[in-house]
């Protein structure tokens, strides 16, 4: 029966995560909190490539909260519009650009309670934002850790937030930061969403989606063999 993992093996997990990544980092390039702000916003079903392409084309006219509130929602929607749902992408990054300018001096908020009253930012772009430009700990839970985590047995839950929560009961607080780079870099390098590498993954002996599947093929070819 699949089980979630032991402190002792959580630890033995990132580690070997750490030899099979050593460059996980966060891959949104930015030259400020606001400018991964808006990557980040930019990033909702969409690459991380893809918003490097647009934003580093944007930023060089446009980088500051106060260049986005006096911005048309055209003239954003035109500069994102290869993101993919870049109306409604638009729209939050203007009303998010105005709250900063009108209610935080023109600076992005540092802490989680502000942040998540900002108009397309929940906890996941928030930690994005507090773990990588302001250095507090967090684990942003996105497709990929949410995936990853659950399917190695690091927690085992059925929604993001309740995979955030246990990951930060489960890993070391000073780990929360790399481990959610960690996380992604295996989801999205082995541990795909359709056909994972397990050949490939230094920890599949850990994992408890492995087990699993490799329990199918051994009942499969003793039917085969009957």
């Amino acid at each position: 029966m699949p089980r979630k993992k032991t402190k002792k093996e959580v630890v033995e997990i990132l580690d070997m995560l750490t030899q099979m990544h050593p460059d996980a980092h966060c891959e949104l390039v930015h030259t400020s909190a606001f400018e991964l702000l808006v990557a980040t916003i930019l990033s909702a079903q969409c690459t991380d490539v893809r918003v490097n392409i647009v934003t580093e084309e944007m930023f060089k006219k446009y980088n500051k909260p106060e260049d986005f509130k006096d911005l048309s929602i055209k003239d954003i929607e035109a500069m994102i519009k290869t993101c993919g749902l870049y109306k409604s992408k638009a729209q939050k990054i203007k009303d998010t650009s105005t709250i900063i300018v009108d209610q935080f001096g023109g600076q992005v908020p540092d802490t989680l309670e502000d942040l998540v009253k900002l108009p397309g930012v929940g906890r996941k772009t928030a930690g994005v934002v507090l773990s990588n430009a302001f250095g507090v700990p967090a684990i942003a839970v996105d497709t990929h850790v949410f995936r990853v985590s659950n399917r190695i047995g690091l927690v085992k839950e059925n929604n993001v937030e309740a995979t955030e929560f246990a990951l930060m009961k489960a890993i070391p607080k000073d780990r929360w930061t790399h481990s959610h780079h960690l996380l992604i870099f295996q989801g999205r390098r082995i541990c795909k969403a359709r056909k994972p590498e397990c050949h490939l993954c230094n920890i599949r002996d850990y994992c408890n989606y492995y087990a699993v599947e490799e329990k199918k093929k051994e009942k499969k070819g003793n039917k085969n063999a009957d």
